[in-house]
């Protein structure tokens, strides 16, 4: 196993364990409250489907990136939320419910959603852009559904093992979560950070700017319900980002760097302005 292999599954079961201790603590009224709020469901949807792909296409328009920067600002900009979300919501005082179903929803209707929208930017760039279903689907049942069912199952089943290892499970997911991505910047951000220049940081700095925006104004009064969609619409999923990319530009050198530097990039605006909205919310 290479290092890179090795860093990439510690990230890969940090998430796994990150949306099993979630599902340790929810329950299924708390997945499903978000189909009683329809309106916020069809501007969450519009902020995440819709806003971003247009925004991605603008600043390709607008800047000349490199093909491999280019490649994946358009990949992110059409993967779903990530699992990782809810869990940042909560600590920042978010409601729990929001983020849980919101991810769930958003990931199912990925699975349809991001092949048709890699078909109509491929008719927009005049080159055919494709990504099969059982692709995405695996991905979005792996890394999101399956380990929120399970872990909801053994609530629903052995709640006092649940409530006993939930915490044990979150704290030693985000034990790995910040070994892997230390691990990852300090192998990989050198390479990223060569590819900036001729607007490659400004167009990742507007990318996230223009999300949490979106997300801020699109989330509606609730200021929990603000921070959550921000956050989800300008946090895209790196590891459909990086099937996407791999499928529609193979050889294209430096995407993982391109890559690591939106995660760079994500986590130096996204932190600050999750400070911010927690201290709006703490009063």
């Amino acid at each position: 196993m290479t290092v890179e292999q090795a860093i990439l599954l510690t990230l890969q079961v940090s998430i796994l364990l990150t949306v099993f201790g979630f599902g340790l603590q929810a329950t299924a009224a708390d997945v499903l409250s978000i189909r009683r709020q329809p309106r916020l469901l069809g501007r969450s949807l519009l902020s995440l489907f819709v806003v971003m792909p247009i925004v991605a296409v603008a600043l390709t328009d607008t800047f000349v990136l490199l093909p491999s920067v280019e490649a994946v600002l358009l990949a992110l900009a059409i993967s779903p939320v990530p699992p990782l979300l809810p869990g940042r919501g909560r600590k920042a005082g978010a409601d729990r419910s929001y983020g849980l179903g919101l991810m769930l929803v958003a990931g199912l209707l990925s699975i349809v959603l991001v092949p048709l929208t890699l078909g109509l930017l491929g008719r927009y760039f005049g080159r055919p852009f494709s990504m099969p279903f059982l692709a995405i689907a695996r991905i979005v049942v792996v890394a999101a559904v399956l380990p929120l069912v399970v872990g909801m199952v053994v609530r629903v089943l052995a709640p006092s093992v649940a409530a006993r290892i939930a915490k044990p499970v979150v704290v030693g997911a985000q034990i790995l979560l910040i070994a892997g991505v230390v691990a990852l910047l300090a192998r990989a951000l050198p390479a990223a950070l060569l590819l900036v220049g001729n607007g490659t940081l400004l167009a990742l700095v507007t990318f996230m700017v223009a999300g949490l925006a979106a997300g801020h104004w699109l989330g509606g009064p609730v200021p929990g319900n603000r921070l959550v969609l921000a956050l989800s619409t300008s946090s895209r999923h790196p590891a459909i980002a990086f099937a996407i990319v791999q499928v529609n530009f193979p050889g294209e050198p430096d995407l993982g760097a391109a890559v690591v530097l939106y995660l760079f990039v994500s986590l130096c605006i996204g932190f600050p302005y999750t400070m911010w909205q927690r201290r709006r919310m703490l009063g």
